[in-house]
């Protein structure tokens, strides 16, 4: 990933704080046949590993979870925030006009070696806290317990366990950093005036909330 250094984000927090916000990543894998991407929620252990582990589950019919290179680390990208930021917002327009438009974003690119886990104690142990997670928001959550046990195991039977224990963590917040304070509250306020929870979020990441 192109990374110049004022968009770089190293803040262990921060990049765990993303992924456990938007855990919906993309595993990229080398198999048989070259790359392959996945679309998978995880769920993060920041305190397991030198980085934190990341752990989910595939259905079985899914060849990632035999076809993948045990010799290469595979990849999960997980992006947060992003929107488009129009050259009218910022202030400077209107002295020189040497102004274009850009695209923000923020995004971790999570490395670490793939194993795989099929062993129903394991996939049941994952599934929960990943539900109880998921469901945390709904006024009457719904629990794995809520269905009848014998479909749950069938269910439980379709899929296999993916875990990662991560290397390393790469963080890349471009986030109008390269503009001056008058064009970064003009980005923020022109975000904020659109409208949208992710373009909230954006101006909130812009402004430096929350850190």
């Amino acid at each position: 990933m192109y990374l110049p250094a004022h968009f770089a984000e190293e803040r262990a927090e921060t990049l765990h704080r993303l992924i456990a916000d938007y855990p919906l990543g993309t595993l990229v894998t080398l198999g048989r046949e070259g790359l392959s991407a996945n679309h998978i929620p995880f769920e993060l252990d920041a305190s397991a590993g030198p980085h934190g582990t990341l752990r989910g589950h595939v259905a079985r019919g899914n060849h990632v979870w035999e076809d993948f290179s045990p010799e290469h680390e595979a990849l999960v990208i997980f992006g947060g925030p992003s929107a488009y930021i129009s050259p009218n917002w910022y202030p400077t327009k209107a002295e020189a006009h040497r102004v274009v438009p850009t695209y923000n974003y923020a995004v971790v690119h999570a490395h670490g070696t793939l194993v795989i886990h099929d062993d129903e104690k394991w996939l049941r142990a994952v599934l929960g806290r990943l539900t109880k997670k998921m469901e945390a928001a709904h006024p009457q959550p719904w629990k794995m317990g809520d269905a009848p046990q014998d479909y749950l195991r069938e269910m439980v039977a379709g899929i296999v366990g993916i875990e990662i224990v991560l290397s390393r963590l790469v963080g890349k917040w471009k986030v109008s950093q390269n503009r001056s304070s008058s064009d970064r509250e003009g980005a923020a306020r022109g975000l904020r005036e659109a409208g949208g929870e992710e373009r909230g979020a954006m101006a909130g990441l812009i402004l430096g909330e929350g850190e």
